[in-house]
């Protein structure tokens, strides 16, 4: 994809895909057109048996500012509603493969809402997080209300919607938002090579877990706990689940196939 797109995307050597955000003039502003070339990304990437894990990231200032104001301010309730612009996050949601958001810089309103549909989240401790929307007149609608109240419970959600204030990566971890914080230097290094890690991992046994867990998340445990040993019943009909007990016995290196 060219340089000049909203979105730049490429497969690397070891199973793991980047997906770039590169607005740079608007801090990653998520505008219309970045949101459908996320979800142009994301359908090219999810069926490619060669992509194992997505990496989503924006740049050393920003994952992504937020939505692009400019695309809001003369709207009224029945454009908002023609845009159908939860779609574009369906298909990120949707995709099979593990996707991590690296994040340095800012991270909110939208960019938030699109972090925390990701699986993991890798935030550098200088990053800003927050769901600003109450300060010019509105309320997150893309998952900050819900998404985030599920990360981090009732409490830590309502004062940072409430509030609009942002913050830190090393807060966010602290308080559950984030997987994992790192010096901000250190992002995308960290999120890579987790990344490659995990594309080296029997990706029908990774991709099963992420539906278990998903699936599972809002569901009664008795539910949740049947989807789960359902779906520990179905690996063992793979080839991957015979290698990888195969090698661990014979103690060498297994070679994961996908099959």
């Amino acid at each position: 994809m060219s340089d000049s797109a909203p979105v730049v995307w490429e497969k690397r050597a070891d199973g793991v895909a980047t997906v770039r955000i590169a607005r740079p003039e608007a801090l990653n502003a998520l505008n219309l057109a970045t949101r459908k070339a996320l979800a142009e990304a994301f359908s090219a990437l999810q069926d490619d048996p060669e992509v194992r894990c997505i990496v989503l990231i924006g740049d050393e200032k920003a994952f992504a500012a937020g939505a692009d104001l400019k695309e809001f301010v003369e709207a009224d309730t029945v454009e908002i509603m023609k845009r159908r612009s939860e779609r574009y996050w369906q298909t990120v949601a949707r995709t099979s493969q593990p996707v991590i958001a690296a994040i340095q810089g800012y991270a909110l309103g939208g960019g938030l809402e699109l972090a925390m549909i990701c699986d993991i989240m890798v935030v550098g401790e200088g990053a800003q997080l927050g769901q600003p929307e109450v300060r010019v007149g509105i309320m997150p609608g893309a998952g900050g209300t819900q998404r985030l109240t599920r990360a981090v419970g009732k409490f830590h959600a309502m004062r940072l919607c409430l509030t609009g204030k942002p913050i830190s990566g090393r807060e966010a971890y602290e308080i559950g938002l984030a997987s994992l914080v790192v010096p901000d230097g250190e992002v995308l290094d960290t999120a890579l090579k987790m990344a490659a890690g995990i594309a080296k991992l029997p990706p029908l046994a990774v991709t099963t877990i992420k539906e278990a867990i998903l699936q599972g998340e809002n569901a009664p445990l008795e539910t949740a706990l049947t989807l789960e040993r359902k779906a520990f019943h179905t690996l063992f009909a793979t080839e991957d689940r015979r290698e990888g007990m195969t090698a661990f016995i014979e103690k060498r290196k297994p070679d994961f196939k996908g099959r």
